[in-house]
């Protein structure tokens, strides 16, 4: 029986390209946010931010698929940076809010480019970045879909 290399055993699997996309992706944008001692999610972070001014830690970590663990040093990191304030909320002061400084609205123009950079660095055109959006898009959703089941015969779907 022929055996088959590695190389042939992975190159088949989407879970394999996409995490060399994911790793990749990394890679590009720990080059392109390196001048703003940036890490990728910091920058996402200031992204949420600078589109909504103030949001909650509950909320941004909804949007950004964090827990509280995760998030909160990430928070403190750029507090300490100058870049945003934490604050209870007033009605609630279970809720912390997270708003922007004017140093954290400043780098909104600085960092303005790194889409388009980003974008050149794939060599993707414009339609096949809108084509791999959307797939990515409902391979998440689904994904995320509880009535999506594993079939019976699956270790997970037996005794169902």
């Amino acid at each position: 029986m022929a055996r088959t290399t590695a190389a042939e055993a992975l190159d088949p699997m989407l879970c394999f390209a996409v995490y060399s996309v994911e790793r990749q992706f990394g890679q590009i944008y720990r080059e392109l946010l390196a001048p703003w001692k940036l890490s990728y999610t910091q920058y996402l972070a200031l992204i949420a931010l600078w589109n909504e001014e103030t949001l909650t830690v509950g909320r941004l970590g909804e949007l950004l698929g964090l827990d509280s663990g995760t998030l909160s040093p990430l928070l403190k990191r750029l507090e300490s940076r100058g870049l945003v304030t934490r604050s209870r909320a007033a009605a609630d002061e279970r809720v912390v809010e997270i708003t922007l400084t004017d140093a954290g609205r400043g780098l909104s123009s600085e960092l303005d480019d790194i889409p388009a950079c980003f974008g050149e660095r794939t060599g993707l055109s414009h339609d096949e970045y809108l084509q791999l959006l959307t797939l990515a898009k409902t391979l998440s959703e689904r994904m995320r879909d509880p009535s999506v089941q594993p079939k019976p015969n699956h270790p997970q779907g037996k005794g169902k």
